[in-house]
């Protein structure tokens, strides 16, 4: 190859400032526009590959590409030059190595502007890259279905970061792509002024630093999961955005709306209708959905600013809505619905009938969806599927300079669990509104009080800094809500009580005893654990302990 091969078109790369734009936008600067003539092309991802290169073509670009892209590309007879007969050096060790050789990486790296690096490429056969598209192998893919430690390795990609890094770092002259949805806006641009502008290509470097960041904070959990190390030195989250929020918890804070995961949820639903989601609403459906997660029988969670305000399971979504609503029938306007089946028409029209801000299920019937319409804000929700509330995860939390971690609280008590402590044993009515009331006090905030009664709940207390006043002011609530249905008493008179933590004194499970309930389940662990359990004994209340906690900040 002739040493000066490369010079004219490494001269015709160099930003030209000119008098003529094709009708520049007046807040471009035209110096910082960079042509492209040359793009490499190497995807995984080969949605809207075709098309893109197609235009690349029709405007001039010569295209260098590897593997299964270049195939794509020779298919749909669109032009296209290998990298191995590009560099003169052959794809080696299976693939390993394409693209990790100074022609690829010196012809993105080389500043247009240097005399000395246009020198260095001129004298080194160097011909400069412009563009540069590539996604990389599909690395968490492998692992969320997963493959063999073997098939992961391979899918661990070295040359595709490395292309991006230097296409991002160089940014003044290359454009960076690493996702087909970036391919409208490069088109666009070379439309519009017949190169990339130093907005779009700082733009698209951020992307791309982004992108390399998130794949290695994915190989980073894969290794510290194979060596079952649950807090690594270094611990790093990569999410996706999703949606910019309207604002956070109040409107002069900011928000947006990541996903980082494939579990069923929030993160996987489709908006069927309704206006925009709140960062309150994405936060109070997650309390929701996580909530009936852990029911088998069809159940109705409503939650009001992150807590349960009644929760029940019935024969029928219906049914399970009026127990409910029951519960407490003031907190749940404004409040959030889910339900755990597929949502029916029966069910959707109760719910619609009060102002309820979103609903959520795993899916819903066409009448269910015609009955949900009828409330013009109302959103609904669709996720799919069911969430395992036994599989592992993380959550977080900010502290100033930092951030708490810890896993999922995927604790679950069964009836064999349980350690009867008083005289008396819970009879098997008992103990199914006792399993029922502790599965949802776990969704309760600390701390937490909730008495049940047939599968639903019939007061709850939260977020209380003692547990005394929790129990009275779901005893309270229960009052209230019996005066509301028409009838007399409390809600809680026969009732069953769950508290999330151990009653540290006599009095919290005294105010239960007051209140109605027949049968406690608590943690137990209180250095007056006897005292509490004299105080069952002395009201003729069973108790049985768990051994867990599940508070809940």
């Amino acid at each position: 190859m002739a040493p000066l091969a490369f010079a004219p078109r490494l001269v015709r790369c160099i930003p030209q400032r000119t008098n003529r734009p094709p009708k520049p936008n007046p807040s471009v600067i035209m110096s910082d526009i960079v042509p492209v003539r040359r793009a490499l092309i190497s995807v995984s991802d080969k949605s809207g590959l075709v098309a893109f290169a197609q235009s690349l073509v029709a405007r001039g670009v010569e295209i260098l590409s590897t593997g299964g892209s270049a195939k794509a590309l020779r298919d749909a007879n669109i032009p296209v030059k290998e990298v191995a007969e590009h560099t003169g050096f052959p794809e080696i060790l299976d693939g390993r190595v394409k693209t990790l050789v100074p022609q690829i990486h010196g012809g993105i790296l080389g500043r247009r502007d240097n005399p000395e690096h246009l020198a260095q490429m001129v004298a080194h056969h160097i011909a400069p890259i412009d563009l540069v598209a590539v996604n990389l192998y599909p690395f968490e893919a492998a692992v969320a279905k997963g493959a063999p430690d073997a098939e992961c390795v391979e899918n661990i990609d070295i040359g595709g970061p490395a292309l991006i890094r230097a296409a991002a770092k160089n940014h003044d002259f290359v454009t960076i792509l690493t996702e087909p949805e970036q391919y409208d806006a490069v088109l666009a641009e070379f439309g519009a002024h017949g190169g990339t502008t130093m907005a779009l290509r700082r733009r698209l470097a951020g992307e791309a630093y982004a992108r390399t960041a998130a794949y290695d904070a994915a190989i980073a959990a894969w290794f510290a999961e194979q060596r079952q190390e649950a807090f690594p030195h270094r611990l790093t989250i990569a999410g996706t955005l999703r949606q910019t929020l309207r604002y956070g918890e109040n409107p002069h804070q900011d928000a947006g709306f990541y996903v980082n995961g494939t579990r069923l949820g929030v993160a996987t639903a489709r908006q069927v209708r309704g206006k925009e989601l709140s960062y309150n609403n994405l936060a109070d459906t997650d309390a929701a959905f996580e909530c009936v997660a852990e029911f088998d029988a069809p159940t109705v969670a409503i939650v009001k600013h992150a807590n349960p305000c009644g929760v029940a399971c019935a024969a029928s979504l219906a049914e399970a809505w009026d127990l409910a609503f029951r519960c407490d029938p003031i907190s749940p306007f404004g409040g959030i619905v889910a339900v755990n089946r597929i949502l029916d028409v029966a069910a959707a029209e109760k719910i619609a009938k009060i102002l309820t801000e979103v609903i959520v299920a795993p899916d819903a019937t066409e009448a269910a969806i015609a009955a949900v319409a009828r409330r013009r804000n109302l959103r609904l929700l669709l996720t799919g599927g069911m969430p395992d509330p036994t599989s592992p995860g993380w959550t977080f939390r900010g502290l100033s300079g930092g951030f708490l971690a810890q896993t999922r609280d995927t604790g679950r008590i069964a009836a064999a669990d349980l350690k009867v402590v008083t005289r008396r044993a819970p009879t098997d009515a008992e103990l199914a509104d006792l399993l029922f009331a502790f599965a949802v006090c776990k969704h309760v905030k600390s701390n937490a009080i909730v008495y049940a009664k047939d599968g639903a709940t019939v007061g709850i207390g939260s977020g209380q800094p003692n547990r005394v006043d929790s129990a009275r002011i779901a005893a309270w609530k229960s009052e209230e809500a019996a005066k509301a249905a028409g009838l007399p008493g409390r809600l809680t008179e026969g009732s069953v009580v769950a508290s999330d933590a151990f009653f540290p004194f006599a009095d919290g499970l005294e105010a239960a005893a007051s209140a109605g309930a027949t049968a406690v389940i608590q943690p137990g662990g209180s250095i007056r654990d006897a005292e509490v359990i004299a105080a069952a004994d002395a009201a003729g209340l069973a108790m049985v302990f768990t051994g867990m906690r599940h508070f809940r900040h």
